[in-house]
């Protein structure tokens, strides 16, 4: 029970995050100034953009020297009234490493502003133009580019007109880079035939986004983290003080008091839970989930409290400090009974620190009510023992005697403990590429310390918590045999695993496979290629990953898919989009993922930033902004945003050959078990229509 409790833990950690579906996001929000507003012809002014960020995202600047992430771009409509002055420029980004494309990139949080020099050159002055950027968030791990127009038509101009040589005014023109600024950039509105789509889009039932928001419950967490109190209780710091307690409350006979006993154990640990809450919040998670000095800690935590599980320490508190609080609980009535409740917290933390632990750190998913709601759970469990024992003492009679069976108890948890500390670890090991503990490491580790276990409840050896009549007597229980049957049978499951078998029950929580050295089944492994119908446009310069073939274009995929019969997979994603790059690294790459999208679907990835002009029969105005797409980006934005009302990448969704959304669409998750369901229940779906 431990065991699956445990992974379930760790599942939350390493996977937290929240998801974000049916809403259009809009993190950055556009102001422009001007430095003056009445200036004379021959005069230099600044005009300032400044842009308001929402908390915990981030806006990509305008220069920084990789060129995979999206920077904050501004293109000035030339007019005779004006003259740029040099480039866009900056002011005070902060400095930030992205780890996907592996560049120093500069970015803005809370605030960012940019300034571009103009001389004024005649009046009336008309300065407009267009600016386009990328937020992004590390909480969800989405992206969300954006664009605006912007106009400055407030400022007086006095003066004579000043003029600037031809050639002059032509090098500035060709300084601006071809996808910004094309050189007959005013756009001939009433010379474009305006196109309309004839494909109507992915079609999304609102109902797949309420099921999946009722099915986003705490109970599961309070189911676990219950469980967790249950376990506390056969530990051996907890069990002996369940009789200890109960003769305290008999011999006042007051059932009351015993009542508030364990309503008070509740709340010192609801409290807890409480105060801690605002520590658990978004970011939290995502540094849990990602960042490799958060996991290093919590990997040197869980193997102290696995080595003191083990008997090499005890992790105890202050000894002055819990006689004082004692000192209290000897007052007699209400207060004394608070602080006799809380001496029982202290006392036991040696043995429920690990699991009190173990709950907070699950609860790092982004949620301020998951502390308060797991430390309830946990001491509600903990607590309804002490206060049934209290009400009725003659049930005390049937609990088994302390003993050595509590020291192995906690022995067991010990190992579980050290097993699982390496998922921390490996979290940071695949973020540095250290590679000393891929995949078959990993494993390793788990079927030595399984064995371990095993061999322990075999009585196959002793450790120092183990003493008197239990620890000298060699007779083996049924208990202990049938747990061992399943330590070792747990251990057999692992063992193929060191040779490349998939361990599938494994999938979420162990390094992906790519980190395999030595893949002894790869050979045997035949991927079904997947076959599409025709040559996909723009594939010369757009490409899908892990020899994945597939399309970029909405339309064209479409028709492919109802001519093989299959759904399709619409990948919205970006140049820039540093999570989507993650995803096809740690998610896509997975052999379970790659055979899906390689054989189940037709894949079509739609990129929403790629600046590639469309011939003008292309175009059409949305019915979203009423602005003209022109581009394979903007059309791609359109298209998720329109029909999907979701702007983030990446975002995946599956939709049938009637082009209805199959199952509740995806966003940014590195849980590769999650991926699968997601694929496996949209080929399902698609098997009987909706």
């Amino acid at each position: 029970m431990r065991l699956q409790i445990s992974l379930c833990f760790i599942l939350w950690i390493a996977f937290a995050g929240s998801i974000a579906h049916g809403q259009v996001l809009k993190p950055a929000k556009w102001t422009t100034e001007a430095s003056s507003y009445d200036v004379k012809a021959g005069d230099e002014i600044t005009l300032i953009f400044k842009a308001t960020i929402d908390q915990n995202w981030y806006l990509y600047s305008s220069e920084f020297p990789c060129e995979d992430p999206t920077k904050a771009t501004f293109t000035f409509k030339p007019d005779k009234s004006y003259q740029t002055i040099g480039g866009i420029v900056a002011v005070n980004p902060l400095d930030k490493h992205d780890k996907i494309f592996d560049c120093d990139v500069k970015i803005f949080k809370g605030t960012g502003e940019f300034r571009q020099k103009i001389k004024v050159l005649a009046a009336p002055l008309k300065i407009s133009g267009t600016y386009d950027y990328q937020v992004c968030t590390d909480l969800t791990g989405q992206c969300v580019p954006g664009d605006g127009e912007f106009l400055f038509d407030n400022i007086k101009v006095t003066g004579a007109a000043q003029t600037v040589p031809a050639k002059e005014l032509q090098k500035k023109q060709d300084e601006k880079r071809p996808d910004q600024l094309p050189k007959d950039s005013v756009i001939q509105q009433t010379a474009v035939v305006i196109a309309t789509t004839s494909v109507k889009g992915p079609q999304l039932n609102p109902a797949l986004i309420a099921q999946e928001a009722k099915s986003q419950s705490f109970f599961g967490f309070f189911l676990l983290a219950f469980l967790a109190g249950l376990a506390a209780l056969l530990t051996p710091c907890v069990f002996p003080m369940i009789p200890m307690t109960v003769s305290f409350f008999t011999g006042r006979g007051n059932k009351f008091q015993a009542l508030m006993y364990g309503l008070s154990i509740i709340g010192i640990y609801t409290v807890i839970g409480a105060i801690l809450a605002p520590l658990m919040g978004p970011e939290t998670a995502n540094h849990l989930s990602t960042e490799w000095i958060p996991n290093l800690i919590f990997f040197s935590v869980f193997i102290v409290f696995g080595l003191s599980f083990l008997g090499l320490f005890e992790i105890t508190l202050p000894g002055t400090f819990i006689n004082k609080v004692d000192q209290q609980a000897e007052k007699g009535g209400l207060t004394g009974v608070f602080f006799m409740a809380f001496t029982l917290v202290l006392v036991s933390f040696s043995c429920t620190g690990p699991l009190v632990g173990s709950i907070l750190v699950s609860s790092a998913g982004g949620e301020f009510l998951k502390p308060i709601v797991g430390m309830f759970a946990f001491s509600l469990a903990f607590a309804i023992p002490f206060t049934l024992f209290a009400f009725f003492p003659n049930w005390l009679k049937s609990l088994p005697k302390s003993g050595g069976w509590l020291n192995t108890v906690k022995v067991v948890l010990g190992f579980v403990e050290i097993a699982l500390a390496f998922k921390f670890l490996s979290i940071a090991d695949q973020a540095f590429h250290w590679h000393i503990l891929d995949r078959e490491i990993n494993l390793a580790i788990w079927i030595v310390i399984t064995v371990l276990i095993g061999v322990y409840l075999m009585k196959g050896f002793r450790l120092p918590g183990d003493t008197g009549k239990d620890a000298e007597d060699k007779t083996v229980s049924v208990l202990r045999i049938s747990l061992a049957i399943i330590i070792f049978t747990f251990t057999v499951y692992l063992i193929p695993g060191m040779w490349g078998a998939p361990l599938k029950a494994l999938a979420g929580y162990l390094p992906p496979m790519s980190t395999h050295d030595f893949d002894l089944l790869a050979a045997n492994r035949k991927d079904k290629p997947n076959e599409i119908c025709d040559v996909p446009k723009y594939a010369d310069f757009l490409h899908l990953p892990h020899g994945i073939n597939g399309y970029f274009d909405y339309k064209q995929a479409l028709a492919c898919a109802r001519q093989q019969h299959k759904p399709l997979f619409i990948d919205f994603t970006g140049h820039g989009c540093t999570n989507c790059r993650e995803m096809e690294a740690r998610v896509w790459s997975d052999p379970q993922v790659l055979k899906r999208l390689k054989e189940d679907y037709v894949v079509v990835a739609l990129y929403v930033d790629d600046k590639t002009e469309l011939p003008e029969s292309e175009w059409y105005v949305s019915s979203y902004d009423k602005k003209t797409k022109k581009t394979i980006g903007k059309q791609n934005a359109d298209l998720q945003i329109a029909n999907l009302n979701n702007n983030a990448q990446p975002f995946y969704v599956l939709v049938n050959n009637n082009e209805d959304v199959l199952v509740s669409p995806k966003p940014y998750d590195l849980s590769v078990e999650n991926f699968v369901k997601f694929l496996d229940e949209g080929k399902k779906k698609f098997a009987a229509p909706l």
